[in-house]
């Protein structure tokens, strides 16, 4: 697949590094332009249709985040190339696919790449197909604690389970309960069913997914009508379930 992409990178001499390693070693990235700031970036987003955007910290007029405060309905994947470890964190808080250190290494690099190819040939493979996960319903019961004992849940019935603290939020169809025990919990009690944890505060139920959108990092619509947003390191999980 081919990955429409521009570089947005202030120092020439890493444009033109990272511009001929991605020609020698990730031919399937087409490269559409080059931005040194992100006024000029952002200019080159608004005119393209992009898969992949490789994108510098500190810039001129701003930095990388500020850039992507601006564009609404992110639909490209982010891969950060900086010289500093200490943006990691904010990164990945903006949904970015990959995290590059300079000097970039090209096995980094070409990993990079090759899982954003993954996500977006996933992604487009599901655009025009419904969703049906690879595996079969969820059978089985759990049981929550209660005050004066406990309450069996038809396994099947768990739209998603939300994290609260050290406790979990199980949403149901129309209803949820409040347990106390921790989403790590549930997510380790549910993990022979179709149960997906794609985001620090959500598992969700495969089956219970009605629609995937792309975005920022991604979302899911589940059976309640309820949008959960999918983190960039969990994506590829997530679209493993699916055909």
């Amino acid at each position: 697949m081919k990955l429409k992409a521009i570089l947005v990178e202030d120092e020439q001499i890493s444009r033109e590094i990272l511009r001929n390693y991605l020609g020698k070693y990730c031919p399937n990235v087409d490269l559409l332009g080059e931005a040194s700031n992100i006024v000029d970036a952002e200019k080159l987003i608004q005119k393209h249709a992009l898969d992949l955007v490789f994108l510098d910290v500190e810039m001129p007029f701003g930095n990388a985040f500020d850039l992507l405060e601006k564009v609404e309905n992110r639909t490209f994947e982010t891969v950060f190339v900086t010289a500093y470890d200490h943006y990691a964190i904010e990164a990945l808080n903006n949904h970015a696919s990959y995290y590059l250190l300079k000097p970039i290494s090209i096995d980094e690099l070409i990993k990079a790449v090759n899982i954003v190819t993954e996500i977006k040939e996933k992604e487009q493979e599901l655009e025009h197909k419904i969703l049906k996960p690879s595996t079969n319903s969820a059978t089985g019961k759990i049981t929550i604690p209660q005050q004066d004992g406990f309450e069996v849940l038809d396994i099947n019935d768990i739209v998603f389970c939300k994290a609260d603290d050290n406790y979990t939020e199980i949403h149901l169809a129309n209803s949820k309960k409040l347990v106390s025990k921790t989403l790590k919990y549930f997510e380790h009690s549910l993990k022979e069913y179709t149960f997906a944890r794609i985001h620090k505060s959500y598992l969700v139920n495969v089956n219970a997914i009605t629609k995937y959108k792309k975005g920022k990092g991604g979302s899911v619509v589940v059976s309640n009508g309820k949008e959960i947003l999918v983190s960039a390191s969990q994506k590829s999980n997530l679209l493993s379930y699916f055909k």
